[in-house]
């Protein structure tokens, strides 16, 4: 078993790794990307139903473990490291690949959710789609919409890349060891188009500043960025109240902002 300090909990009911297979829709032309494989629970499945799967695994005796499971698979390929460190261009995640898109797999420790999903956004362009198995209260800020109490920073950034939705609960008794919460599969299909930004990663940084302090006013967030009378004239020209929040805006609404900020 994985130390505990990675975070991992394992799918063990068969019943609830039949119904998440059943939802990605596999096809046999499909090629997956798996982060944080286990003990190759999903691989399996995977494997039986798809042209290739690439299984990250960061945890030593996991993956000499999975490396047996690819050596009767030989569509498995086996990646030892934390996806957080890999060079995801070198797994074949290039954002001008003309190649078919990957789809993306994973059951993601509950600590590192946030950081993993942006360094797949970074890829997106070679992404068509990323299931995750996810802390419930994770998912429904992924989905959350503007003026929800979940919606923040981490909806926006996810609605910005993709079009979240949550399919299912996953009860803790279906993982081993037990989580203390319920988990959720999270389907993000990739927007093929989103909102002209120009630089996305100073666009997303800026979305994170109209968040510093969720309950103050835009116009208070945005002194970190403008003059008060510049922020004023940009929330206006944006088309928005003057004391509108972040957690009010839609994706198209901070994109419009930060086009009149800039």
């Amino acid at each position: 078993m994985a130390p505990q300090r990675l975070g991992q909990h394992f799918l063990a009911d068969r019943s609830w790794r039949a119904r998440i297979l059943r939802s990605l829709e596999a096809r046999p032309e499909d090629v997956w990307v798996e982060i944080g494989a286990g003990h190759g629970e999903m691989t399996r499945e995977l494997a039986r139903v798809s042209q290739r799967v690439l299984a990250i695994e960061l945890d030593a005796p996991l993956v000499r473990a999975l490396e047996r499971l690819a050596e009767d698979h030989p569509n498995v390929e086996v990646r030892s490291g934390d996806v957080l460190a890999l060079d995801l261009k070198q797994l074949g995640l290039r954002p001008d690949a003309a190649a078919e898109k990957v789809r993306v797999y994973g059951s993601l420790p509950y600590y590192i959710t946030s950081p993993i999903l942006r360094r797949l956004f970074e890829h997106a362009g070679a992404i068509e789609s990323i299931h995750v198995v996810i802390q419930f209260e994770v998912a429904a800020r992924l989905a959350a919409r503007p003026g929800r109490r979940e919606y923040g920073f981490l909806s926006v950034l996810a609605q910005f890349y993709a079009q979240p939705e949550i399919v299912f609960r996953i009860p803790a008794g279906a993982f081993r060891p037990r989580p203390k919460v319920v988990s959720a599969l999270v389907r993000l299909t990739i927007r093929r188009s989103r909102p002209d930004v120009g630089n996305e990663e100073k666009f997303i940084a800026f979305v994170g500043k109209c968040f510093a302090q969720k309950r103050k006013t835009l116009l208070n967030n945005l002194k970190h960025v403008a003059t008060a009378d510049r922020a004023s004239e940009a929330i206006r020209a944006a088309g928005l109240k003057p004391g509108v929040r972040a957690e009010q805006l839609t994706v198209d609404e901070f994109a419009a902002l930060y086009k009149a900020v800039l």
